[in-house]
């Protein structure tokens, strides 16, 4: 007898996903550069020409069975060290190797620390908007996901709503920053905030509760915009990181696990990951990668043009009437429909080859999320079919 818990999960397949393959079979009619699709973040600018240079050099010069060979349990000591030795340097840390384990891009490092820090039964809370895939994440674990009501005002946190939901439950609180859907980058004064609370609730419970930080857009952040790295402000901190966004290598599965080095439990908990792998077969990342990401540790995609597609698509938005809290980071807009109902907004969107996500799936009714990782040219003749949208359905027209 197949999975009844897995079955029943066919019926919720991801909305973003749904939406993109409705984008490549229109596509197929009218041609891809035709639709303005929205849905998916998958990275539209390549690799650093050195992460290529160093593959081919290690490709041609390296002996094959190093490269092609199983990686240790926690991760290649060699780039372990490497991360650590970056970390530290970029943002003030004492990281070493033994506080890192190299895991399969931001999703796999996400699904060791879930389990590291919670038992059946325990809470995580998290803040919408939020990236939906985290309810099966943690949901089967075993560990319950609990959702923080948004402040739509600045998609900060809403503090009022989390200290009602911090009970003795809790275990872990997730944090997105930069964050998905959102693009807002949350403030020192607000991970000050949340790290002052989280102290004295766990005074109060007798037991540690940790963030969780998810972190994969940490390098796409814009201009006069400061991104905290939260392990400074926290000592129970696991930083969930992942190249897929900064070196633009989504397709490659790598990230790593950095437990702050002021976590009584930090290195006990690496090891830990090392043993999580063997129950969730998430173990030994591609040695190659490993290898290729380490000697890129400085270098990012040019993620310039996000930056521009971003001002582009918000100018144009809040031309139009658009409600738009201006993202810091990502490839992320996140605005207000103009309608309550952001579902049949972005049905009615689909008539002018618009792939627009509602706001729903991340735990904000009535927002509309916008992945703008496309082409800047694309970006700039989506405008007309927006501006075309608004005036038709809405007769409203900046």
């Amino acid at each position: 007898m197949v999975s009844e818990q897995y079955r029943a999960m066919l019926g919720g397949k991801s909305v973003i996903r749904i939406l993109s393959e409705f984008a490549t079979k229109r596509g197929e009619e009218i041609g891809y550069d035709n639709v303005f699709d929205y849905s998916l973040g998958n990275p539209s600018v390549p690799v650093p020409e050195e992460f290529t240079e160093c593959m081919i050099e290690m490709l041609k010069n390296s002996d094959p069975c190093s490269l092609h060979g199983y990686s240790p349990s926690l991760g290649i000591p060699s780039v372990r060290a490497a991360i650590a030795a970056s970390l530290n340097e970029r943002f003030g840390m004492n990281y070493g190797p033994e506080h890192i384990f190299m895991a399969s891009g931001a999703a796999g490092a996400l699904a060791h620390a879930y389990r590291a820090v919670t038992k059946p039964g325990d809470e995580i809370l998290t803040f919408a908007p939020y990236f939906p895939e985290y309810n099966p994440y943690v949901n089967l674990t075993g560990a319950v996901l609990k959702v923080v009501p948004p402040d739509t005002e600045s998609f900060q946190i809403n503090f009022d709503a989390f200290e009602e939901m911090l009970g003795e439950k809790v275990m872990a609180v997730l944090i997105n920053t930069p964050n998905n859907p959102s693009g807002i980058v949350y403030s020192e004064e607000t991970i000050l905030r949340l790290a002052d609370i989280l102290r004295k609730k766990e005074q109060e419970y007798g037991h540690d509760i940790f963030i969780i930080s998810d972190e994969p857009y940490r390098e796409i952040v814009f201009a006069g915009v400061k991104a905290p790295y939260v392990s400074r402000y926290y000592a129970n901190t696991i930083s969930c990181y992942s190249y897929s966004k900064s070196l633009s290598l989504p397709g490659e599965r790598i990230g790593y696990v950095a437990v702050n080095p002021a976590c009584p439990d930090a290195e006990v908990i690496v090891n830990m990951c090392g043993q999580i792998s063997r129950g969730i077969g998430h173990n030994c990342p591609p040695s190659i990668i490993q290898l290729a990401v380490a000697k890129v540790l400085d270098k990012t995609a040019d993620l310039s043009v996000y930056e521009t597609n971003m001002n582009l698509l918000y100018d144009c938005l809040t031309g139009l009437g658009f409600t738009c809290v201006k993202p810091g980071g990502t490839f992320y807009i996140f605005p207000k429909a103009l309608e309550e109902d952001a579902k049949i907004f972005c049905e009615k969107a689909l008539k002018y080859d618009l792939i627009l996500v509602p706001g729903d799936t991340f735990g904000c009714p009535g927002y509309f999320r916008m992945a703008y990782c496309i082409e800047t040219e694309k970006v700039e003749r989506s405008l007309a079919a927006l501006r075309k949208f608004v005036a038709a359905e809405y007769g409203n027209i900046g």
